[in-house]
């Protein structure tokens, strides 16, 4: 826990005002190919798909750029997606930051956790399990999961259930490995497959 809080600490000296500035009415306009999966206003209904409405602009655009790293090492860098390599390969980082200030600009539709699922989530998010090592999630993404955006930590609040497991499943495996200072992959991998399903439905409900 004081190594976590000393990384955040450092990570709030050094990034200084790294804030994505883009426009955002252009980027709505390159955004029109991503409404197929996310929802004209970055609200997607399939579970698979993340929301985006609301996003920290700085990690919209730190993702983008990884998908795009890994399209162009052959997904040995980056963060590697067969589906979002593509879509991000032909990006500028002005595109970026343009579809980055739209999605930051939309409203995030609620979600809605399981009722077995609120204790033993809240339990867990904000209090995370001493005797495992896993680290409260509360420590990066906030009370209600907006997360920081100087930091770099994404709003994870009302994300569909679906995709957050997907992607807790992807740290705790391996196979996603653009988290800061591997934080996400550390505490993924003590996390049992009940823990996954818990704190994805408590997170989908915070807001």
């Amino acid at each position: 826990m004081k190594k976590l809080c000393l990384l955040i600490g450092m990570t709030f000296m050094l990034s200084g005002a790294a804030f994505a500035k883009g426009d955002a009415a252009a980027g709505k306009e390159k955004a029109a190919t991503c409404a197929a999966c996310h929802g004209p206003d970055g609200n997607s209904v399939i579970e698979a798909n993340p929301k985006l409405a609301g996003q920290h602009p700085n990690y919209l655009v730190k993702q983008l750029q990884e998908f795009k790293l890994a399209s162009q090492t052959g997904g040995e860098e980056g963060r590697n997606s067969a589906v979002m390599n593509s879509m991000a390969a032909p990006l500028s980082l002005q595109d970026m930051e343009d579809i980055a200030a739209y999605y930051s600009n939309q409203e995030a539709t609620p979600g809605a956790t399981l009722e077995e699922y609120i204790e033993p989530g809240e339990a867990l998010y904000r209090g995370g399990d001493e005797d495992r090592g896993i680290t409260a999630c509360i420590a990066c993404h906030g009370p209600s999961g907006n997360g920081m955006q100087l930091a770099g930590f994404p709003d994870i609040s009302g994300q569909h259930a679906a995709y957050t497991a997907a992607q807790l499943n992807a740290f705790k495996d391996g196979m996603r490995t653009n988290d800061m200072n591997g934080m996400m992959r550390d505490i993924a991998q003590k996390l049992t497959d009940e823990d996954i399903a818990i704190l994805a439905s408590y997170i989908s409900g915070l807001h």
